[in-house]
């Protein structure tokens, strides 16, 4: 092997999982030519052809069927490699990234990333905000905020505390729809997800089975500016009807606890400084802040 072969090995392995180049940019934060190109160099280094292109997409030959693994293995020890380094580390001071849902990036965290800035200038935040699960194993990032009934992956995971989530509506949406509508739900929308999600209207037992599914929003931020405007009803985090008392719980339903608030991070960051001086210190203000997330302002 080359040693630009090293440089050559993201950009194939990240067409080689996505299926196209467009695709294998926007998970390396690159653009469609760079890519292309560093396929096209790693092809001519080796003097074979690692991938059929059609309008489909980009798919392995048996060449590049052989070269995958071994690209995964040098990818693995590469990560391994930093991990160790890393783990190490007893400064104060670097980057780390945070990846978080950009719901609770918007409404929660500011004052709490900017409490910790002040006790420790020299660690810098990236803020990775994503509707999507990074994957730490992969170095996709550091530690991740994340709310789930179970963690599987193979991280250190901290659960934090049962959240708190129920179907709420605006004031006036209750008011004028929800009280005057009867139990079946006659007249009243649901704001759904995009089908397939864990809480889309065919995998979830919604109440008032008449009522109209008018939206999908895959976006937690923009689902709770649409209830704010009025469009109708939907599942939320209950602490968010604590920043805008406009949203109210709908009359009849309860709040669940079947989901949890999890940090995750990679095994081999337990033992970096300034990691462990972040979890802990998201630790100490979410749990200040749990009976919010539990909803329990809601019957006060």
């Amino acid at each position: 092997m080359r040693p630009q072969d090293w440089e050559y090995l993201p950009f194939f392995l990240a067409v080689a999982r996505s299926g196209s180049l467009r695709s294998g940019a926007e998970v390396l934060g690159s653009n469609y030519g760079t890519v292309n190109r560093n396929i096209q160099a790693l092809e001519a280094s080796y003097g074979v052809r690692l991938f059929t292109r059609s309008r489909q997409g980009f798919r392995l030959t048996d060449a590049g069927e052989d070269l995958l693994p071994l690209a995964e293995q040098a990818e693995a020890a590469m990560l391994a490699a930093r991990r160790g380094v890393e783990g190490g580390d007893r400064s104060e001071a670097g980057r780390i990234r945070f990846s978080v849902l950009p719901v609770f990036a918007y409404q929660v965290l500011p004052p709490i990333l900017e409490r910790f800035r002040t006790r420790h200038p020299d660690i810098e935040i990236e803020l990775r905000l994503t509707t999507e699960v990074e994957d730490i194993n992969k170095d996709e990032t550091d530690v991740s905020l994340r709310g789930a009934a179970e963690v599987t992956d193979d991280v250190t995971a901290r659960r934090l505390f049962a959240l708190g989530i129920g179907i709420f509506a605006s004031r006036d949406y209750i008011a004028e729809k929800v009280l005057e509508a009867g139990p079946s739900g006659e007249g009243l929308h649901w704001l759904g997800w995009p089908e397939g999600n864990r809480l889309s209207p065919q995998s979830v037992q919604m109440p008032f089975p008449q009522a109209e599914t008018c939206y999908a929003v895959a976006d937690g931020f923009m689902r709770m500016q649409m209830l704010r405007a009025g469009a109708g009803m939907s599942y939320l985090p209950a602490i968010f009807a604590k920043f805008h008392p406009e949203l109210q719980q709908v009359p009849g339903t309860e709040l669940t606890l079947d989901r949890s608030l999890w940090i995750l991070l990679h095994s081999d960051l337990r033992r970096t400084r300034r990691v462990r001086l972040f979890v802990d210190h998201l630790t100490q203000e979410f749990m200040a802040m749990k009976p919010a997330f539990q909803g329990k302002f809601l019957n006060g």
